[in-house]
């Protein structure tokens, strides 16, 4: 990546994908954060420029810098990244920790967060602005929307697809084949052993409806 990289929020997200650009040495020009107490302060050198709105800022990405997207809540998220291809023709980056392990026969789109020892196995598709975080395994010819979240130590097993806005808390399991559905929750520790429809939240060990 030639061009530095402007963060979009100044949170944990933030700070994660910070550490990742730095062990890429990727330059950070700065963070972008609606939190105005946040304005002005400095993590790692790296400064809270200003809001996300920011025009000043938000003009020199594309041709002068690359944008990536660090904020965990979804609604924002998309927002952001519907403001970016509209208004100024720009597709955030991916933020990919150097320990992840990548198969060379998957797929992934653009605007993701590849956390630290994060697997992702052949032949899987992995879409847009996702997060998946710590240790999370997605096996072989698994299938992932776009706006997915996939918690630190989740396991997601080979076939399995994962609908449009899926949240995986953090150390679920996803047994092999089942579906997710678009925007449907999976709680933390749960083990999912059928399909889940659209929009529902699942719990337990194995998980069911609440």
């Amino acid at each position: 990546m030639e061009n530095p990289v402007l963060i979009f929020g100044a949170g944990d997200l933030g700070m994660q994908a910070l550490d990742i650009f730095r062990r890429n040495n990727v330059l950070v020009y700065g963070f972008l954060d609606d939190h105005a107490e946040l304005h002005g302060k400095e993590f790692g050198d790296v400064t809270v420029l200003g809001n996300t709105d920011d025009t000043s800022y938000l003009n020199i990405i594309g041709s002068k810098c690359e944008a990536f997207i660090a904020i965990g809540e979804r609604s924002v998220r998309e927002r952001l990244v519907e403001s970016l291809n509209e208004e100024y023709k720009n597709m955030p980056v991916n933020a990919i920790h150097d320990t992840a392990v990548i198969s060379g026969m998957a797929s992934i789109g653009h605007g993701n967060l590849i956390g630290a020892r994060a697997t992702i196995g052949a032949r899987t598709v992995v879409g847009h602005h996702c997060l998946v975080q710590t240790g999370a395994i997605i096996d072989t010819s698994a299938i992932v929307g776009d706006f997915v979240t996939i918690g630190a130590g989740a396991i997601v097993n080979d076939r399995v697809t994962l609908g449009d806005g899926v949240f995986i808390g953090s150390g679920a399991v996803i047994v092999a084949g089942i579906q997710v559905g678009k925007n449907a929750r999976i709680g933390a520790g749960s083990v999912v052993v059928e399909n889940v429809p659209a929009g529902a939240t699942y719990f337990g060990n194995p998980a069911r409806k609440i």
